[in-house]
């Protein structure tokens, strides 16, 4: 029996695998498709006109994450407190504000504390706080309808801390009559698509800026219930009465504000 070449039959192999090697690359040259598809890039999609602008409409860069406390997600508390100052920290999401009870007294509390029985200071925003009472969130609102006093310059402090006494709000008299909101106030439907979306707010008289409102102000809602109709006109006509608390919400130019009013009697 003749003996094997094994270095004969290995050098055999080698060539049948260097022959499998060119066909491969031969293949792979003059066939640019292959399973999974064309080897050519995606195209880019660009949107119509139309759905870019319904896509940025609806994106705020300035509240991404949705702000929990805006005004219209409670209701304004119908307890006599009042809210003499805010202090936010925006970092942690807590902060205290100064709030009156109904005999007067100024208090500062902290977030968690105790108001009055049953009644729990949940949260704090820039012009507004968000109280727990018996489970049911309310609000209560700085009084902006009349300027700030002007605060008398005051001696530093010569040793030691000391604290500043809250700087007391007006007297309710100073805020607007319920006969002169009626009365130099004009209110107008805002009809969009063909339904009212606000209430164009007009001067007729000095309340109008003694009120906290400016031109071109659209009111979209009262006391934290959006104007939907004609009808919520004739409601917020009702409800301008002497002793009432007023918490508007305004659209001012691209920004939205807040009118909050405490209607004076006669």
């Amino acid at each position: 029996m003749p003996a094997i070449d094994w270095l004969s039959v290995l050098e055999r192999g080698l060539l049948v695998l260097l022959a499998l090697q060119l066909v491969r690359l031969v293949w792979a040259v003059v066939t640019p498709v292959g399973s999974f598809g064309p080897w050519e890039g995606r195209q880019a999609q660009i949107m119509a006109p139309a759905a870019r602008q319904a896509l940025f409409a609806s994106f705020d860069p300035f509240f991404r994450t949705g702000a929990p406390n805006q005004p219209g997600n409670g209701v304004v508390t119908s307890l006599a407190l009042t809210l003499y100052g805010i202090r936010l920290n925006e970092g942690s999401g807590l902060g205290s504000a100064i709030i009156a009870a109904p005999d007067g007294v100024q208090n500062s509390f902290a977030v968690g504390d105790e108001i009055l029985p049953g009644v729990v200071l949940k949260s704090v925003a820039f012009d507004h706080v968000t109280i727990d009472r018996g489970g049911a969130e309310e609000q209560i609102f700085l009084d902006q309808s009349t300027p700030a006093p002007t605060a008398e310059p005051q001696a530093a402090p010569t040793q030691g801390w000391q604290s500043a006494a809250p700087v007391p709000a007006p007297p309710p008299s100073a805020g607007p009559t319920a006969d002169s909101l009626k009365r130099e106030i004009g209110f107008a439907p805002r009809m969009q698509n063909g339904r009212v979306t606000g209430l164009a707010v007009s001067s007729k008289g000095p309340a109008f800026a003694n009120a906290g409102f400016r031109p071109g102000d659209i009111l979209t809602q009262i006391n934290g219930v959006a104007v939907g109709s004609t009808g919520d006109l004739q409601t917020l006509q009702n409800q301008i009465a002497p002793g009432a608390r007023l918490s508007l919400t305004v659209e001012r130019g691209a920004a939205v504000a807040s009118v909050n009013l405490i209607v004076q009697g006669q």
